[in-house]
């Protein structure tokens, strides 16, 4: 678990809220992958791996997914309270990736906040590389707040909140209870 930065803390959603909101994401992804018969599941690190594990077992329960590739990319440049920690945003290339063949994949990314678009623009520009059919963009939380031309295919839910506000997506493992909360800083 981290250390959290000092605020008042609003629960937005609740894990059975949340439950039903994935749900919905599972099924609007369901109806882009019509038809593909190679698919990626990625997960960006750090919150966005367990939200692509928990959008990839509803696919495969709910609508019979099968033989998916699914793996997670490191991409770094805002701390959990929009502190940028670097100024470029820094892609880790995990070994195993290099010789990673997606040509003719259906790749659907997936991202627990898009803020300003930096962490998925690198991740799609990436991927892009990777010689893949089609990227689609997957988010929990849209923050309507990106500076890049880049959009989310599927959000969860969209949250207009004032630039110094942080929301925060406490998700399993990193954190005890599946919940969205708005942190407005002391």
């Amino acid at each position: 678990m981290t250390d959290k930065p000092q605020g008042r803390r609003t629960c937005l959603y609740d894990p059975s809220q949340l439950d039903v909101i994935v749900g919905d994401m599972a099924r609007q992804a369901a109806g882009l992958l019509t038809g593909a018969t190679k698919i990626a599941i990625v997960g960006i690190l750090r919150r966005g791996a367990p939200l692509a594990d928990r959008l990839h077992a509803r696919l495969v329960e709910t609508y019979g997914l099968e033989n998916s590739v699914r793996l997670d990319l490191q991409i770094k440049r805002y701390a959990d309270d929009l502190t940028l920690l670097y100024p470029e945003t820094q892609l880790t290339e995990n070994p195993t990736h290099a010789a990673l063949d997606l040509a003719g994949h259906t790749v659907l990314v997936v991202d627990d906040v898009m803020y300003r678009g930096h962490s998925m623009l690198r991740a799609v520009e990436y991927l892009a590389g990777k010689q893949p059919a089609e990227i689609r963009t997957v988010v929990l939380v849209d923050r309507g707040a990106t500076k890049l031309p880049v959009r989310a295919d599927i959000v969860g839910v969209r949250l207009d909140v004032a630039p110094s506000d942080v929301i925060e997506c406490n998700v399993p493992p990193y954190e005890d209870s599946f919940r969205i909360d708005l942190m407005q800083p002391e």
